[in-house]
């Protein structure tokens, strides 16, 4: 087949095949697909942004494969932005998918888990707020979706009770337990399955808790899901 233009490498994540595995250059890969992002799933964090946990649906949006950064590399900071804000989450990979998935089948979906960050551009995503535009230039933006090596579910008992966090240059900025979520994974599956047919290789990047703030040129992150992975890398 020939293109006539360049054509973009295909984005992948490594795969750790134990929770102890060493994660190396050769280590299986998991091919992306789509990234989906769910917004409001912590009440703290929906109250802190202003909003009322008891009456907000889960927000759903999207950044492009190409958003990932693997391997703890180095994230640039972004052009556009003088308020680029953290936001830790647990990241669910998908081997398979489909429509209109029910709750109960949901998590049959489901390869692995993995700890990433969306970052935002929180002045761009204030200013699409209060005209009611999308929020595609404050979330879909280059390196905006750091993440660490997948874990296959096998390697993951259960979910519930363990703790998410961020440290930034050694100092904890957000912390709680995946027991907070408001929407489950397999509500979130099962409710993001409603508006698109999700694929294998797709990603969900399943909500932050409170504690979001901005960051700076030079900080040192290190985010974490206990016995799932751990992420760290430098704002370049």
């Amino acid at each position: 087949m020939e293109f006539v233009v360049e054509q973009q490498p295909p984005t992948f994540v490594p795969v750790k095949l134990d929770a102890q595995a060493e994660v190396s250059e050769q280590a299986p890969r998991f091919p992306v697909h789509r990234i989906y992002c769910v917004g409001r799933n912590y009440s703290e964090h929906v109250k802190e942004m202003g909003g009322d946990p008891k009456q907000e649906p889960p927000v759903f949006f999207s950044k492009p494969a190409s958003a990932c950064v693997t391997f703890n590399q180095d994230v640039a900071y972004p052009q556009a932005t003088n308020d680029l804000h953290h936001e830790v989450e647990l990241v669910v990979a998908l081997k398979s998918g489909g429509k209109n998935i029910d709750i109960e089948s949901a998590m049959d979906c489901v390869y692995g888990y993995a700890v990433g960050i969306d970052f935002t551009r929180r002045d761009l995503q204030a200013i699409a707020k209060s005209k009611g535009r999308p929020w595609d230039l404050a979330k879909g933006f280059d390196q905006s979706a750091p993440i660490s090596a997948i874990l296959p579910a096998s390697e993951v008992a259960q979910l519930s009770g363990r703790q998410i966090s961020l440290k930034v240059n050694d100092e904890i900025r957000q912390q709680a337990s995946l027991s907070e979520m408001i929407w489950s994974v397999p509500e979130i599956i099962s409710e993001l399955s409603k508006f698109f047919e999700l694929k294998s290789g797709d990603i969900i990047y399943t909500g932050t808790p409170s504690g979001v703030a901005a960051v700076s040129r030079g900080d040192r992150l290190c985010a974490s899901v206990d016995g799932v992975g751990v992420l760290e890398f430098r704002i370049a």
